[in-house]
Order: C-alpha cells, then sequence, then structure tokens
C-alpha cells in the first residue's frame, strides 16, 4: 500500500470549522444525523423502486413504456442509492447503529455489496481524495485519463466523446466484474481489505444470488429474455450513468486538485480538511430539486469534510464551510447549475485527452 499522509499538526482550518459548524447544530438543537425529511424519502423512493419493479413483471404495457419504465426504475435505484445507502454506510442515516446496517445494505439491493463499498469509498476515497495511485475512484485505466499524472493512451483523445457512455456500464461492472476482483484480491485497487468474517462471507454470496434471482432468472421467466434483456440494460444504463456523473462531477472538474502517489511515502504539505477543499465540487446547490434526488450530493465539499453529518443539513452548512474559506483564503470550487458542472468535467477530460507533451508519459 502506498503511504501518503497529511500535514494535520496545526489543523487550524478544520478546527475553526467544525467549532462553527457544532455551533450551528448546537443553536437549532438538532441533531446530526437523519430526520423527517430523510426519512419521508426512503418512504417515497423504496415503495417506488418496488412498484415499478412489479408493474414491469406483470403489467402489460407497450415495449416503449417498459423501456422508459426501465429507465425511470434506474433512476429510482440511484436515489435510494445517494439518499439512503449513502447516508447510512456513512452511519449518518440514524443515531442506532442498527438501523445504519440494515439500511446500508440496499447497496446489496442495487446489485454491489455494502462491505467492499465503505472500504472503497468511506475509507480509501474520502481521506486519499484525487490522489493518483490510491483513490480507486479515479482508477479507470486505461479507458479514461482522469488526472495529468496517469498514462497517456491515443485512445484518451476521444474520451471526451465515449466517456458518458462507459458511466453507463458503471453499475454493470460493478455487479459482474469490480466486487468479485476484490473479493478474491482481497484489496481495492492498492488498499488492502480488512479480513471479511463468516458473515461478511454470507452477506456477499447470498445477496449476490438474490440479485441474480430477482433481477435475471424471475424476469425471463415471466417476460422471456429478449423483454428482459432490453430492460435490464436499459435500467443498469441509467442507474450506472447517473452515479457515475454525480460523483465525477464532484471531483473530476476544472479547477479541483490532484496528487499522485509512489512507491516512497509521501506527506502532503496541507492538512487534510484543506485537500479535502481543493480536491472536490459543489454544483447546483439552488435547486432543491436536484439535490433531493441526489441525496444532497451537489455538496460534496460539505460532504467530504463531515461525512457523518447526514445529507439534509449540508445546504445550511455550506454557508459556514464556505464563508470558512474565505476567511482563510481557500477557493471554494463550485458551479451554479448542473450544466455548468457537467460543461467543466467535459472540457477537462477532453483536455486530458490531449497528447502530453512530457514524452515520458506516452504510450
Amino acid at each position: 500500500m502506498y503511504k501518503v499522509t497529511f500535514n494535520n499538526k496545526n489543523r487550524a482550518f478544520f478546527n475553526a470549522l467544525k467549532a462553527n459548524v457544532d455551533q450551528y447544530f448546537a443553536d437549532n438543537n438538532l441533531k446530526k444525523t437523519g430526520n423527517w425529511k430523510l426519512y419521508t424519502k426512503s418512504i417515497v423512493l423504496i415503495p417506488a423502486a418496488i412498484l415499478i419493479y412489479l408493474s414491469l413483471l406483470f403489467v402489460p404495457m407497450h415495449p416503449a413504456i417498459g423501456i422508459l419504465l426501465s429507465g425511470l426504475f434506474g433512476f429510482t435505484l440511484a436515489s435510494i442509492g445517494f439518499n439512503v445507502m449513502h447516508d447510512a454506510c456513512h452511519g449518518s442515516y440514524s443515531t442506532r447503529g442498527w438501523v445504519n446496517e440494515v439500511m446500508g445494505l440496499s447497496m446489496n439491493a442495487l446489485g454491489g455489496n455494502a462491505f467492499f463499498w465503505k472500504l472503497k469509498h468511506n475509507i480509501v476515497h474520502h481521506t486519499y481524495t484525487n490522489i493518483d495511485g490510491i483513490d480507486d475512484d479515479i482508477n479507470n485505466k486505461p479507458f479514461m485519463r482522469e488526472c495529468s499524472s496517469q498514462k497517456w493512451y491515443p485512445i484518451h483523445k476521444y474520451q471526451h466523446n465515449y466517456m458518458f457512455i462507459l458511466y453507463g456500464f458503471t453499475s454493470l461492472f460493478l455487479l459482474f466484474i469490480t466486487d468479485y476482483i476484490k473479493y478474491v484480491t482481497k484489496k481495492v485497487y492498492t488498499t488492502p481489505l480488512k479480513p471479511m468474517d463468516l458473515k461478511e462471507h454470507l452477506v456477499f454470496w447470498i445477496s449476490k444470488a438474490l440479485y441474480v434471482g430477482f433481477t435475471i432468472v424471475l424476469p425471463i421467466m415471466v417476460l422471456g429474455w429478449k423483454p428482459w434483456l432490453v430492460g435490464f440494460l436499459v435500467m443498469h444504463f441509467v442507474l450506472g450513468l447517473t452515479l457515475a456523473l454525480v460523483f465525477q462531477l464532484a471531483h473530476v472538474v476544472e479547477h479541483a486538485e490532484f496528487d499522485v502517489a509512489g512507491i516512497e511515502p509521501k506527506k502532503i504539505e496541507n492538512e487534510w480538511a484543506i485537500h479535502q477543499v481543493k480536491t472536490t465540487a459543489d454544483f447546483a446547490a439552488k435547486s432543491k430539486l436536484l439535490s433531493w434526488f441526489v441525496g444532497g450530493l451537489n455538496f460534496q465539499i460539505e460532504h467530504h469534510l463531515f461525512p457523518r453529518i447526514s445529507h439534509i443539513h449540508y445546504p445550511e452548512i455550506s454557508k459556514i464551510v464556505e464563508s470558512t474559506c474565505n476567511e482563510f483564503g481557500l477557493r471554494y470550487n463550485y458551479f451554479p447549475t448542473l450544466g455548468g458542472a457537467i460543461a467543466s468535467h467535459y472540457r477537462f477530460m477532453k483536455q486530458l485527452g490531449q497528447r502530453p507533451t512530457d514524452q515520458l508519459q506516452v504510450a
């Protein structure tokens, strides 16, 4: 495992920021976990997904309606991932640990695995954000080049054109390939996994079997393999595209900074919290509709600084975070609209796709 540390001896920025945020919760007598706003989302999204699933299986409909409904199913599942699974796996859904564990298993219902996701996301990504060689979220080589330290291949000249298609295969890749790679290699990219106990092994295989049964075997038995295949691919394409795009807009955009880990231990001069601000971006903060569906993950700066605070609090604490960043002279990366963030991601990926002048990076 590559060793990277941060200069946290004088955490002036985070200490000041945390004091301000803690004061906000104290003044308003609020818990940092979810409340009725989050639980309402769960009550709406989970039954909606079940209803769509049952309708696709048992309600006769025109193929075009079935395709549209399959896409809506994928989008609804993505929203469950953003709102329910994400908070639960971070321990911010509820003050009760067992509730977080149960709701976190919604990741398994989406085809993934909560045990692997927590290490990949909570530990690796949140600690070593945008550090090439450790952060698995920017490890899409050789198909894409997401920072200047990654090796360039001629195909990258076109990555800004094909990347959205690749994003659509994110959940399929997770379902059929990456989870099994983690299981066999016992690591996430370059980071070793903590040992899985018997319970985690059972959860892994049982949930994978149930997912195959409910999303592949049963639909084929009821609908036939052709209608199933079309619906399955449409559902996963929308699911994968939605998941990937939201996370890409948080880190792989203009103004977001990157670093690289090597064989030798490395110490980053900034404190961890400053690193999070410099490598992350917010977008479309004023869109309440977007914030509702993406679980507040358009407030990624706030999420990376306070991952154990539920996303329902991000709109308010974002004001505190931005103010404290200004006080410390830190750039607060923000795109006012979703379209602006997508355009920035497109431009950034197009720029990275150009042949680098350093010939040592050229294939």
